[in-house]
């Protein structure tokens, strides 16, 4: 378990400048969602991207962007996953849906949000089959929309990225057109400084560790520097199978990861 620092007042004085800044952005963003949806008549996502936006800027998250997201087409985004905070960065940058596991649904504010941000919920229970998990990712992309995915199944510690779980890969046999856009998410500077192995754990959101403590101590670092790599988009006919491009998708991402933990 890693042991927590007593808050000192910059850390008090941060936490209240995030909760004031997400009540706010909350406020502006929600009723004029539900308006736009009410008078255009699409149950469709408007303004995530400016909640997201507001809600990094109350975190102290500044944004760097290596390259650009594809400007049209279905696409289903590929990233490593580190912590809670992966959200309002890449829903920042990214006009996309996330893929959540169903219990983030109930998860009180936090699940309502990410119910009306059309989260795609897939369950981790045995009974239900890939193919219906996959059918789910297909049916929102076939839609027009576009999904942000997380193939490691779980948040990764900060050292390195996991390895990739595969079988989501398989919507592109249902999807035609699909592209697949490869990102690197990486946290490289607190407060101007580079990030240390020892502070990791101060953003990586891993294990049994709850997640109030845990968001908690990250508004109290300071300024956190984010920075987003797009790689270059790929043709998934450009490989085998599913599998081959996991492994693929997987060693672009884990090379960025490095390149950008070194600064470069």
């Amino acid at each position: 378990m890693i042991a927590r620092r007593s808050p000192t007042p910059a850390r008090r004085l941060a936490t209240v400048r995030t909760a004031a800044g997400t009540l706010a952005t909350t406020a502006a963003t929600v009723p004029a969602e539900i308006l736009l949806r009410a008078v255009t008549l699409k149950n469709r996502p408007y303004l995530p991207i400016w909640f997201h936006r507001g809600l990094a800027r109350s975190l102290g998250l500044a944004i760097r962007t290596h390259g650009h997201p594809p400007q049209r087409g279905r696409v289903l985004y590929v990233a490593n996953h580190l912590s809670w905070a992966d959200i309002p960065v890449l829903g920042a940058r990214i006009r996309a849906s996330f893929v959540a596991k169903s219990e983030v649904a109930g998860w009180g504010p936090v699940g309502w949000l990410a119910s009306f941000a059309h989260t795609v919920y897939v369950t981790r229970d045995r009974r239900v089959t890939a193919a219906a998990q996959k059918n789910a990712l297909a049916d929102r992309l076939n839609g027009g929309g576009s999904i942000i995915l997380f193939p490691e199944g779980t948040n990764g510690d900060g050292t390195n990225v996991l390895p990739f779980k595969s079988a989501l890969f398989s919507v592109v046999d249902d999807v035609p057109g699909l592209i697949i856009q490869p990102v690197t998410l990486a946290y490289t500077r607190i407060n101007g400084l580079p990030v240390t192995r020892r502070q990791l754990p101060d953003l990586a959101w891993v294990g049994e560790t709850e997640l109030a403590p845990h968001a908690l101590g990250f508004m109290g670092l300071g300024r956190v520097t984010a920075e987003i790599l797009f790689h270059d988009p790929i043709d998934p006919a450009d490989f085998a199978d599913r599998k081959a491009l996991a492994r693929h998708c997987h060693g672009v991402i884990a090379t960025g990861y490095r390149r950008l933990m070194r600064g470069g």
